[in-house]
């Protein structure tokens, strides 16, 4: 049987207030690691982009313990969706990662459009190595927006990701509209030149953010939630 050890923080407290969040806006939230049952979910969803080929087996499969999701429920009808992967880039660093395309598909020779192409100028990228938890794919349903759905989907991933790995850095790509609009306040550090992305096949065009924060900002900032927990 395949376990997944969770940290000695008492994340689980965390969880439930998130959860209990989420449930007084009529939101069941389900945390899962099948991606193949991810994008089953997702990709019924008619509003909903494609999901992103990082968390698409077919692009860029994720062995267990190293990725997971998460799907909130408004009755029988899904209300939002995130996924969140660990990268291992011990021996790189996160720029170098975007840039060579291996952040979306496991193997760019195979998978890559000859004109597909990522520039990362984002100088806080370059000093992101060792363990680094990814995470993206964040939606939620128009008729639950701006109700802080997104930021609260984010702190559960947050406490999801430490219990897992314990990361040296957290990180996201983020549009300059969300990073305006102060809707991505549990990422302290926010950067321009993130990613300036086009994959071609996928649809994709953009000029995102960096968004993050580091290991010891997380572990400091749950120590804190869970002392305030009591």
């Amino acid at each position: 049987m395949n376990t997944i050890k969770t940290r000695p923080l008492p994340i689980s407290r965390l969880l439930q207030l998130h959860s209990d969040e989420a449930a007084r806006k009529d939101i069941k939230v389900f945390v899962g690691f099948d991606f193949h049952e991810y994008v089953s979910i997702t990709r019924e969803v008619s509003t909903k982009g494609r999901t992103s080929p990082n968390f698409r087996p077919d692009r860029s499969p994720i062995k267990l313990g190293e990725g997971y999701w998460i799907v909130g429920f408004n009755e029988n009808e899904v209300a939002l969706s995130y996924a969140a992967r660990l990268y291992d880039l011990s021996q790189s660093n996160f720029a170098a990662h975007l840039e060579s395309l291996k952040a979306f598909y496991a193997d760019p020779s195979i998978h890559a459009h000859p004109r597909d192409h990522c520039t990362c100028t984002a100088p806080s990228a370059k000093n992101m190595t060792g363990k680094v938890a990814y995470g993206g794919d964040l939606w939620v349903r128009r008729k639950f927006r701006g109700w802080g759905i997104a930021q609260t989907i984010t702190r559960i991933a947050h406490s999801v990701s430490f219990a897992l790995w314990a990361p040296d850095f957290l990180c996201a790509l983020a549009p300059r509209w969300r990073v305006d609009r102060g809707s991505v306040s549990p990422y302290p550090h926010h950067e321009p030149g993130g990613a300036i992305l086009q994959l071609v096949e996928e649809d994709i065009v953009g000029d995102e953010w960096l968004i993050w924060l580091s290991g010891d900002e997380l572990k400091n900032r749950l120590d804190g939630a869970c002392r305030g927990t009591g």
